[in-house]
């Protein structure tokens, strides 16, 4: 099984209790809608960005991070988590993004390195992998083009934007439903 999927299947052993345990409140759903809403723009920038698989994508929100991707994915997991009404999801979720995407990143800095040797190490050395710097790596070589919806699409980031919708969706079913 390769570590994409181990990835997606693990992320069920927090997210079935976490529906059936979670205390949503109103406070806490406004917190993390920001930050899963900052995480899904985030993600669908970069979704938009990248040529998978083809180049070195190195513009948009890839001038800023190598991995904008799980920056995104970070703070989508991390507003998800916090509307679920008690500090132990965060706590978890930042636990098995450390663990389960550290790996994962780590994994694809090697492949990444291996495809396109020095210019990812050029790039590699001027763009943190996940805290963004402040200003575009303006580099030799940038490669990739701006933002398309067709990218989007075709990186089928659209689900990612229903499974927050859904996620916070039944959060607040299951608080309106306590309260009720």
């Amino acid at each position: 099984m390769n570590l994409r999927r181990l990835r997606l299947r693990a992320v069920w052993l927090l997210v079935l209790p976490f529906l059936w345990l979670a205390r949503p409140t109103p406070s806490l759903m406004a917190a993390g809608a920001p930050l899963a809403l900052l995480g899904l723009l985030l993600r669908g920038w970069a979704a938009g960005t990248i040529h998978k698989e083809k180049e070195l994508t190195t513009a948009g929100p890839y001038a800023f991070t190598r991995d904008p991707l799980y920056l995104g994915s970070f703070f989508l997991g991390v507003g998800l988590a916090l509307a679920g009404g008690h500090w132990i999801w965060p706590a978890l979720f930042v636990a098995f993004f450390a663990v389960v995407y550290g790996r994962t990143m780590a994994g694809e800095q090697e492949l990444l390195e291996e495809r396109f040797g020095d210019r990812y190490r050029a790039y590699a050395a001027k763009v943190p992998a996940l805290l963004p710097r402040l200003t575009p790596w303006l580099g030799p070589g940038v490669v990739g083009g701006g933002f398309t919806w067709s990218r989007y699409v075709r990186n089928r980031e659209w689900e990612a934007a229903l499974g927050a919708l859904a996620g916070f969706a039944f959060r607040a079913a299951k608080g309106w439903i306590a309260r009720g």
